[in-house]
């Protein structure tokens, strides 16, 4: 049951199962993501951090899906948004902090994320479901429709990683010991393995998902903490512990903090796009007929979580992140989770540095330059690809 309050031995009862679900969600979520990271090397090399950004937020799928069965609204917004906000808040300054970190006695400027122009696909992707999503916010529901526009907005944007000339993936030995011994098989058990991963990691989360819930929802009972701030935390940091591990991995060696950085980016994206799409779909099936799912009252944490990403896409549309930029995230996203109730509070912040940063374009030209950069990438883009003959 995750539809309201447990009583006390029902609480009691189901925070038990947190000693065998956190376990549980926390493997299956490492072993999905074991079996992307071998599965990239074996994919257009362009769709490669996209189906891995994809892949590792899997876990974070099937609880919102659970979820979206239930019903439950809020539970459903508090998942949906604390896990794009733990991405953007959390994940994006402990990747600049691993970054500067691992630099230790190198230049002040050294500490600096820059990315390739190439990342202008990922920022520039982010700017069509943050539209559409204000959108959503104005109207106050989320259904069958909008998923359609969402879904192929994400589809829009593989296609324009597919058309752009792709990155160098990222070298065998920067693997995980896991995916390291996978990809040296032989290509018959290679491909057994990798599927193997996904199987399992799959299997342990469909017998998981659902008793991880009302573990959670059990423990929030026994704690006296809100549910709805319980499960927007806890939830997505289980789920997205894996991606957070082999992104710092990234951050810390080989010129890689600006993939480990779009890494996530990537899965901000489609977590705006294909999570959120799945949530009406999964709601309307429960209902057995199309239903919009009612949003209204959680206007505001709609509204943080698209400003704290809008903030995000013009922080990283100059090509650089820096150390007050990272800073700056993470203070916003600890004032929130220290102090859940500062919620309309902490979007006057995010929306005055975004309207400043917005601002000094007048003196900035660099500013936006990856919206800039985009359409030039694009049009070399289209020379670039070989056209097919008869």
């Amino acid at each position: 049951m995750i539809d309201g309050p447990l009583a006390s031995e029902e609480a009691r009862r189901a925070s038990l199962q947190a000693l065998w679900t956190f376990p549980s969600i926390l493997a299956s979520a490492f072993v999905v993501a074991w079996g992307a990271e071998a599965a990239q090397f074996y994919v257009s090399q362009g769709l490669a951090l996209a189906l891995l950004a994809w892949i590792q937020v899997l876990p974070e799928f099937a609880v919102e899906a659970v979820i979206a069965w239930h019903r439950n609204i809020p539970l459903m917004t508090a998942n949906f948004t604390g896990a794009i906000r733990l991405l953007t808040g959390l994940g994006w300054p402990m990747i600049w902090a691993v970054y500067a970190l691992s630099r230790r006695g190198a230049p002040g400027e050294a500490r600096t994320i820059r990315l390739d122009e190439e990342h202008a696909a990922e920022v520039v992707g982010l700017v069509p479901p943050l539209l559409y999503f204000g959108w959503i916010i104005v109207k106050g529901t989320l259904d069958c429709w909008d998923a359609a526009v969402l879904l192929l907005l994400y589809a829009g944007y593989l296609a324009v990683l597919n058309r752009i000339p792709p990155r160098e993936h990222e070298d065998v030995e920067d693997l995980a010991r896991v995916p390291l011994a996978v990809i040296r098989l032989p290509a018959g058990p290679r491909r057994l393995a990798i599927l193997g991963l996904f199987a399992v990691g799959a299997l342990v989360l469909y017998l998981t998902a659902h008793p991880f819930l009302n573990s959670m929802i059990g423990l929030a009972t026994l704690l006296g903490v809100s549910q709805f701030v319980f499960v927007q935390w806890m939830a997505p940091f289980l789920s997205e512990f894996p991606e957070f591990t082999s992104t710092f991995n990234w951050a810390r060696g080989r010129g890689k903090a600006g993939l480990a950085l779009m890494n996530m980016v990537s899965s901000n994206i489609n977590q705006w796009t294909v999570l959120a799409a799945m949530i009406p779909i999964v709601y309307s099936l429960s209902l057995g007929r199309l239903s919009a799912v009612p949003l209204a009252e959680h206007r505001v944490e709609l509204l943080l979580t698209l400003l704290q990403s809008a903030l995000g896409v013009v922080l990283l549309s100059n090509f650089n992140f820096q150390a007050h930029e990272a800073l700056g995230l993470l203070g916003l996203w600890l004032a929130q989770f220290l102090v859940p109730h500062w919620r309309e509070e902490v979007t006057v912040p995010y929306a005055a540095w975004l309207a400043v940063e917005l601002v000094s374009m007048a003196w900035r030209r660099d500013r936006l330059r990856a919206f800039v950069v985009f359409p030039t990438l694009w049009h070399l883009a289209a020379r670039r690809r070989p056209r097919s003959g008869c």
